[in-house]
């Protein structure tokens, strides 16, 4: 069934590096043309589906790295749940920071879940098709989690910036509604724009060709297939986006000012060294995330290239989600002592 709709040539095209939603990537800005040279142009089939091309179509790659990315998201889905879980059951970890990690583990437990299933399938089929409706979803949910963790890792900074510049303080400020108040804002914020982008997006008419050369339905991919004038839907990622980033990475390097400041001023080297610990797991983890995101962000253009970002993307939507329980998890001595208690209480045989 075709649309009334009409194809705008690619022919003039500027490339401009964007972040969009929480991570680097290139918007595909297309030019207006004339009413009349539109007329020229024939009708688009409607698209009902699309076909991810995935990470590589190397068969000689394929079941490698289907093993790989199947344990990368096995000791994802273990290491998350199990913090969540004992972040929940042990009381000595009811605190604000590990109210935060919660959260953390949820988002990075929801975003790898969201695409790792649905890439995996492209290594073990010949055609990985995802419906119009699913490759929305997809989106959504991904921009949903994305945008919340940088949020949550911003208010990890703050509380660990409360801990140790402010501490007598640190129990009124770090109340339990003011907790919430700091998770609950940012699911809200990002449902409102995950929404608000997707319903833009596809609301637009696609060209004919319905290949994603990605491994999920991004907006880098989707947004080169459109027929239509993109120069708006360009410019509303390019604020959020910026805002998003910017707003999120300003408060963490604010945050981590003031703490360093306070461990200098530090008398004591033991005193020093605890208030580093307290903020080291969360620090590696910003470093970690952030820094990936800018790496690639701040490449010259001529290295800016569509398979790098592929790559990039791959590391931080499926390795860097492993990665964060287990930092916390090895660098965090109460987090440690946490699961001895846990599993030697849930070992210990009745009487």
């Amino acid at each position: 069934m075709a649309q009334e709709d009409t194809i705008v040539p690619k022919s003039h095209r500027v490339e401009s590096p964007c972040l969009t939603l929480g991570h680097p990537v290139k918007i595909l800005e297309v030019t207006k043309v004339n009413y009349m040279e539109k007329q020229n142009h024939t009708a688009v089939t409607k698209v009902t589906e699309f076909i991810l091309m995935g990470i590589t179509d190397n068969p000689g790659l394929q079941a490698p790295l289907l093993g790989v990315f199947l344990i990368i998201y096995l000791v994802t889905v273990v290491g998350n749940l199990g913090m969540i879980f004992l972040t929940h059951l042990d009381s000595k970890l009811h605190t604000p920071m590990y109210f935060f990690l919660r959260h953390l583990s949820i988002t990075d437990l929801g975003y790898s879940t969201v695409i790792s299933p649905k890439m995996m399938a492209n290594f073990v089929v010949n055609k990985n098709t995802i419906s119009y409706n699913w490759c929305a979803a997809q989106l959504a949910f991904f921009e949903i989690f994305i945008i919340t963790e940088l949020f949550i890792l911003s208010a990890m900074a703050y509380d660990r910036y409360v801990a140790i510049c402010k501490p007598l303080l640190y129990v009124v400020t770090m109340a339990e509604k003011v907790c919430w108040g700091l998770v609950i804002t940012p699911y809200l914020y990002s449902i409102f724009e995950s929404l608000f982008l997707t319903i833009k997006l596809f609301n637009l008419s696609f060209c004919g060709s319905n290949i994603i050369n990605y491994f999920y339905c991004d907006c880098l991919p989707l947004t080169s297939m459109l027929c239509s004038d993109t120069h708006e839907l360009e410019l509303i990622i390019l604020i959020f986006s910026g805002c998003n980033l910017l707003s999120s990475l300003l408060i963490v390097l604010v945050s981590y000012m003031f703490i360093l400041v306070a461990i200098l001023r530090m008398n004591s080297t033991e005193g020093r060294y605890k208030a580093f610990s307290t903020c080291s797991s969360h620090l590696t983890v910003v470093v970690v995330f952030y820094g990936t995101l800018l790496f690639i962000y701040l490449q010259p253009k001529s290295s800016h290239a569509f398979d790098n970002d592929k790559m990039a993307s791959v590391f931080y939507t499926l390795v860097i989600p492993m990665l964060n329980p287990l930092i916390y998890s090895l660098r965090n001595k109460e987090v440690k002592d946490a699961l001895k208690r846990t599993l030697t209480n849930r070992c210990k045989i009745p009487n």
